[in-house]
């Protein structure tokens, strides 16, 4: 992780203007920061002193079981907030997030928490983001009811992938989508033998980006 340049940051404050989610200047309190694909912007079990606002970027939210075993729970995709919980939580305790491609964010400390958490207007905007992202947990568990994994996977792999490179661990995702192994194996056999994808070392290269996504907009 990095902090960007002053000129980074004019240019990215003017591509993505954040200063209406807020009734007072958030400009002494932020920065504009950059992980690199890998790199965790939240260790579980940490104490974030920060509030994100992922502007460009992929990352993965993950939790760890009380018997170890370690479940990935959401992809996540700007734009978010990310330690809003720990905001207003006094105990602050996080799962971790790990980017999936370079990502960019807004960093604003919580220095300022007491401001963030009078402000009505940034409170307002938190509401409806949690209430999408509820919105959003609903609607992925109902769709691993109602629509085959053709669908399911179609979707995942265009959210997944990083410049046209899909290459997820097999096991995650068979917990992620809630199918079994060999089912997985079976629809990404499928999916070459269509010429949608192409298995390489690098992982799974997209061919066919239409057809890709139309068995995607199922369920989207």
């Amino acid at each position: 992780m990095h902090i960007l340049t002053a000129e980074a940051r004019t240019h990215y404050l003017e591509k993505y203007p954040i200063d209406d989610f807020f009734s007072f200047d958030i400009n002494p309190y932020l920065e504009v920061r950059q992980f690199d694909k890998g790199e965790w912007i939240f260790q579980e079990g940490s104490f974030p002193d920060t509030v994100y606002y992922m502007i460009e970027g992929k990352a993965k939210l993950y939790m760890t079981h009380k018997n170890g075993k370690v479940s990935l729970i959401e992809y996540l995709e700007a734009p978010l907030f990310m330690g809003e919980i720990e905001l207003l939580n006094e105990a602050r305790y996080t799962k971790g997030i790990q980017t999936v491609t370079k990502t960019i964010c807004y960093s604003i400390t919580q220095s300022c928490k007491e401001k963030l958490l009078a402000d009505a207007l940034f409170l307002r905007r938190l509401c409806v983001f949690l209430g999408e992202k509820a919105t959003k947990m609903t609607s992925k568990y109902t769709q691993n009811q109602a629509y085959p994994l053709e669908n399911r996977l179609a979707a995942f792999i265009q959210l997944s992938a990083d410049q046209g490179v899909y290459k997820e661990k097999h096991t995650e995702i068979c917990e992620y989508l809630g199918v079994s192994y060999r089912h997985l194996l079976y629809v990404l056999a499928q999916f070459c033998e269509e010429r949608i994808l192409e298995k390489r070392k690098t992982g799974y290269q997209i061919i066919d980006k239409n057809r890709l996504a139309q068995l995607a907009q199922e369920v989207l």
